[in-house]
């Protein structure tokens, strides 16, 4: 039976539409009283199929801005603006200066009252940085670093950015990172997260798709000149956790 009190997260998008349909499907998004958008919607190969099917959620989403979000906004309005890769400049050329200006007004970060868990603080990385690292295996003092500014009453603290998904208590602290839909990191699938009143429950959810028939139509559809290579290393791959921690690990100050 479906939670019509529950909260949906979605996160780390980047623009892998079919991956999103695949999600959006599922019984408890559709029923979900609230979805978050936690970042990094759609610096991808489809930015604007994904942006048609994110406003379709219409006043039940809830918005928030990641470096994605703040890059492509920077690179609209500055061609020449830094980027991080290939896909992001050309994202941001699909996209409307509405859109643009939409994306750059974004809040960072949102508390929302979740029934069974209270009030809940819902960020991109974490609730001071857009980039940082917070990695289920970081040390509880990096945990207690960024999150030093978080106010006493918030007890759950929802994340994205690493593409990883993980629930973690620190220093009495719930630590929820639903992973990522269109680039996941551990396991294949799209990866999200649902919050429900029943207890405070806490779920990280998989949806599995068809990953076969998401390449092809990014190379049909996209008009990235890259579009085949990305979607064979993000969507068509899928990196080990071991993999990213390797990377990420460094990163996080331990």
């Amino acid at each position: 039976m479906t939670d019509t009190a529950a909260v949906a997260v979605l996160s780390d998008i980047h623009g892998v539409a079919p991956a999103l349909e695949a999600v959006l499907a599922e019984p408890d998004v559709r029923a979900a009283r609230t979805v978050v958008l936690v970042g990094d919607l759609l610096s991808g190969p489809l930015p604007r199929e994904t942006l048609a099917l994110l406003r379709g959620l219409g006043d039940r989403a809830v918005w928030l801005r990641g470096n994605g979000e703040r890059e492509l906004a920077a690179s609209h309005g500055d061609p020449a603006a830094p980027v991080p890769d290939t896909v992001t400049p050309w994202a941001a050329r699909q996209l409307d200066p509405a859109d643009a200006a939409y994306l750059a007004a974004l809040p960072a970060d949102v508390t929302l009252d979740v029934p069974g868990l209270g009030p809940v603080l819902f960020c991109h990385a974490t609730p001071r940085d857009d980039t940082e690292m917070m990695l289920v295996d970081s040390r509880p003092e990096r945990f207690a670093e960024v999150m030093a500014g978080v106010p006493a009453k918030v007890r759950t603290v929802v994340c994205g950015h690493t593409h990883m998904p993980f629930v973690r208590i620190v220093h009495g602290r719930l630590v929820v990172n639903p992973g990522s839909i269109g680039m996941p990191y551990g396991r294949d699938g799209a990866h999200w997260a649902l919050l429900g009143p029943g207890g405070g429950a806490v779920t990280l959810r998989r949806t599995p798709y068809d990953r076969e028939a998401a390449c092809a139509r990014i190379v049909a559809e996209s008009g990235f000149p890259e579009a085949a290579a990305w979607a064979e290393e993000y969507v068509r791959r899928t990196y080990s956790a071991e993999e990213a921690l390797a990377v990420f690990g460094p990163l996080d100050g331990r």
